[in-house]
């Protein structure tokens, strides 16, 4: 069976870009070799990317001609990608296909042989696949940095979702790796 695993950086105040789209520039506080490499080893272990329409977007207008890290580059490029969307008719970015049924859609995928599929960023798709029971992890990089205001990374929820910590690696730039897995699935 599959894994589905969340993977998105975030700050000590829960938001995973700031209060417009694709505010971002925190990721720099934590971006250095050590998440570098963090990055290129996700690369080699997953075979299938997950993105909510918006992130899709952003990342499809990015990637494409992206120049600065040339292994990450080739796997955003080459890597299958489902843009889950109610409103696009179509993805352009290479081997990405839209999908409107998110849910019916990985727990199908997660019957089939395969490497781990990633979610990256696309916070409101992760929120459904996780109320849904569907996610086995979450990685979180953790930014030293209090943005004050932005979009959360988790959303509202009627009912707690307890985690167990799986581990947490410490880097050099002062953020933190962190690993859970819902406590239900231990």
């Amino acid at each position: 069976m599959r894994k589905l695993v969340i993977w998105n950086l975030m700050t000590l105040d829960g938001y995973f870009e700031g209060t417009k789209p694709w505010d971002l520039d925190f990721h720099m506080l934590a971006w250095g070799d050590e998440l570098e490499h963090y990055a290129t080893e996700l690369g080699k272990e997953g075979d299938l990317l997950i993105f909510g329409r918006k992130t899709y977007q952003g990342m499809a207008a990015y990637w494409p001609t992206a120049t600065e890290t040339s292994d990450i580059t080739a796997y955003m490029n080459g890597i299958a990608k489902i843009a889950a969307s109610r409103t696009l008719d179509k993805a352009d970015w290479n081997n990405t296909r839209v999908v409107g049924d998110i849910v019916a859609e990985v727990k199908k995928r997660k019957e089939e042989p395969g490497k781990t599929m990633f979610v990256f960023g696309s916070a409101e798709v992760a929120d459904v696949l996780l109320k849904a029971g569907l996610v086995d992890e979450l990685r979180i990089c953790l930014v030293p940095v209090v943005l004050g205001a932005g979009n959360p990374h988790f959303k509202p929820a009627a009912e707690q979702r307890p985690m167990k910590l799986i581990d947490s690696r410490p880097l050099k730039t002062g953020a933190v790796i962190l690993r859970y897995e819902p406590a239900n699935a231990a």
